[in-house]
């Protein structure tokens, strides 16, 4: 399994989100913070970020960085958006905040930002079939993003952010007819090119972050403590023009009152608010719905996609030297190595749900691949065992005595008998390993006997689902894999005593 974590330094709150993402299942999350930072509200007055903004944010950050860095996550990436992008001195900012984070921190530009949007909605709740606008108004500027059978179609940043328009406009409390007229004047300015260029015909409208959230609450009287519950809730465009022109006439402290409006939030909701009124009207919206996803949940589901961190999974460049170096001394063909090799790996990755294995047994597992038919070198029967013996007594360097003694035990059993206690090997092993031990065999197991077939059949595995009775995984090849597929099947018995479910071979001609 894998754990990223997501650090989005926006124009009025910086977030925090630490999730556990496996193939095929939506992303668990294992950590979220968020606290208003209000970066903008310096840079939208007189273009700089306040020395106390910077101090808030940086001991936010160090928070953030403490929380994710006990979570052992395999990568982790921060952005900053449109305060900072707008921000003369971002460059003492940035050096800072990255400093704190331990990594460095890029500023997005306000296309990428709507794809990560639109990545983070869609990997939450997928929209096939549907003609979508997704708006997200954030601190700084707001992000309208077409979406099109769940894929980007196009998008736009405009300078509508709820901070930057509170600082530009509204200056009493409650605010004055004129200074709202004037903003939304403003605001259908920038909508107008907008307006042209995305169109009016949707199915669907997806507001995100935290105005959408607290316009969704208020509508729908959703007090601020049990926000979670306004995922996916709607507010008509009625219902949001009839909230907007009560908060307008409220005061900061009768804002404050208003169910689903936190104290913060309520400084800059009329701001907020009416963008996102003039935006469901102007774009002929009926309503919206509210989504919880946001710049976060994209940044994870992107270095999920892209397989960020998988590397601590495989061998690194100088143990597959090694690995390679000493399994052709013992007469092994790397070609067919690699092959188990490959096979293994995608295995070890499309069945983390049901092992559940930290990412360095990936790597002893790719090991095992190289090695385990080296004991034909000594003697064809029994090579198992024999392989066993080399593999612990080889000098081999690049790994603990431990991962050592783990590999040869896999090279041990990857045919034949499994794992007894009547056996040295096993009874050799560091306890905790036992149980990984147990779970990478049928593993090993299935990729060795996949890589049984000719090197010209080019068996690829096309897809591996874990259904509820079985394991189904469907080959491709250019002609039928007999070998390979008799071989699998025969598998398929260790496979279920280890895993609960038979493993089930489907074949397809490529």
């Amino acid at each position: 399994m894998l754990r990223y974590a997501a650090v989005d330094i926006g124009s009025n709150s910086t977030r925090m989100l630490a999730a556990e993402v496996l193939p095929g299942s939506e992303p668990v999350v294992l950590a979220a913070d968020r606290e208003v930072t209000r970066l903008g509200a310096s840079v939208f007055q007189d273009g700089r970020i306040s020395t106390q903004a910077i101090e808030d944010t940086l001991r936010v950050l160090s928070r953030m960085s403490e929380t994710y860095r006990k979570l052992d996550v395999a990568g982790v990436r921060a952005v900053a958006t449109s305060a900072v992008r707008d921000a003369s001195n971002a460059p003492e900012f940035l050096a800072r905040a990255s400093s704190t984070l331990g990594v460095n921190v890029e500023v997005i530009s306000g296309r990428e930002e709507a794809r990560l949007i639109h990545q983070g909605v869609m990997s939450r709740w997928p929209q096939n079939g549907k003609r979508v606008l997704i708006v997200d108004i954030g601190g700084g500027s707001a992000e309208l993003i077409a979406s099109e059978n769940a894929a980007l179609v196009d998008a736009l940043s405009k300078p509508l952010g709820a901070v930057r328009l509170q600082e530009m406009f509204l200056h009493g409390d409650p605010p004055a007819s004129r200074e709202l007229h004037q903003m939304s004047e403003f605001v259908d300015e920038k909508l107008e090119p907008a307006i042209a260029r995305l169109g009016l015909r949707w199915d669907r409208a997806i507001a995100t972050s935290a105005t959408a959230a607290a316009v969704v609450s208020a509508v729908n009287r959703v007090s601020r403590s049990r926000r979670d519950q306004a995922d996916r809730l709607r507010a008509s465009t009625s219902q949001v023009r009839k909230l907007y022109s009560r908060l307008a006439e409220l005061d900061l402290a009768g804002r404050r009152k208003v169910a689903g409006i936190g104290p913060r939030r309520a400084e800059i909701i009329v701001a907020g608010a009416g963008a996102l009124l003039r935006i469901l009207e102007r774009f002929h919206i009926a309503g919206m719905y509210y989504s919880a996803a946001g710049v976060r949940d994209g940044i994870i589901a992107d270095m999920a996609a892209r397989g960020v961190g998988g590397e601590r999974a495989r061998l690194s460049r100088d143990q597959r030297k090694e690995v390679e170096r000493i399994s052709t001394r013992f007469g092994a063909s790397l070609g067919h190595a690699r092959r188990i090799a490959q096979y293994a790996q995608y295995l070890f990755a499309h069945l983390q749900p049901l092992h559940q294995l930290a990412l360095n047994y990936g790597r002893q597992l790719e090991a095992a691949c190289y090695f385990s038919n080296t004991g034909h070198y000594i003697n064809d029967s029994g090579h198992h065992k024999h392989a066993y013996y080399i593999v612990a007594n080889v000098d081999l360097s690049g790994f603990t005595n431990r991962e050592r003694e783990f590999i040869a035990n896999l090279c041990r059993y990857h045919r034949k008998a499994m794992p007894s206690a009547a056996h040295p090997e096993y009874q050799a092993l560091a306890p905790e390993d036992r149980r990984p031990l147990h779970l990478l065999i049928p593993i090993l197991r299935l990729a060795d006997n996949l890589a049984r077939s000719p090197e010209q059949d080019n068996i690829q595995i096309v897809s591996c689902e874990i259904q509820p009775a079985r394991v189904l995984l469907k080959l491709r090849a250019a002609r039928e894999p007999d070998l390979a597929e008799w071989a699998a099947s025969r598998v398929s018995d260790v496979f279920e005593e280890v895993y609960g479910h038979p493993v089930v071979i489907n074949y397809e001609r490529s």
